[in-house]
């Protein structure tokens, strides 16, 4: 992808990454770095649990999802960090086996009043499984550079 700055970004473009299919390692190896709640490191457990099975963390989720869209190269020349997310909603739980892609769409840019040199993109994302289901969605704002002239 082509290096991209605030003033490339259009209000309703969408970018759709490639996806990555979770192993029950994967999950496992997060979950016992970052989130060891039974129902993410032992399959046995996870049978019992409420999800009747293992499932991968939401932090491991929002953690994929963002990568895959760093992976693109969408915000490899602009990034310049972000102030947070909002409305983070894990809708489904993501299962060994599961593929998972990110969609994003732009909802919002403003240029900075104070700071020339960027600007502010409001972005919505949804986190889909292979079935095309929203597993995670969430709003990030991206504090974007400008293209110097």
């Amino acid at each position: 992808m082509a290096d991209r700055y605030f003033d490339d970004f259009e209000i309703g473009e969408r970018v759709v990454t490639p996806g990555i299919t979770l192993t029950e390692s994967l999950i496992i190896d997060f979950a016992m770095r970052y989130d060891p709640q039974p129902f993410h490191i032992d399959a046995e457990a996870a049978k019992q649990s409420n999800y009747g099975g293992l499932i991968a963390s939401g932090f491991q989720t929002f953690a994929l999802g963002f990568r895959m869209v760093l992976e693109t190269g969408v915000f490899r020349a602009c990034s310049m960090g972000s102030p947070g997310c909002d409305e983070l909603r894990w809708l489904r739980p993501v299962r060994p086996g599961d593929t998972l892609h990110t969609e994003l769409e732009v909802a919002e840019k403003t240029p900075s009043r104070s700071k020339p040199d960027r600007g502010m993109l409001k972005i919505k994302y949804w986190v889909k499984n292979q079935r095309g289901e929203d597993v995670m969605t969430f709003t990030s704002m991206h504090m974007a550079r400008r293209k110097t002239q």
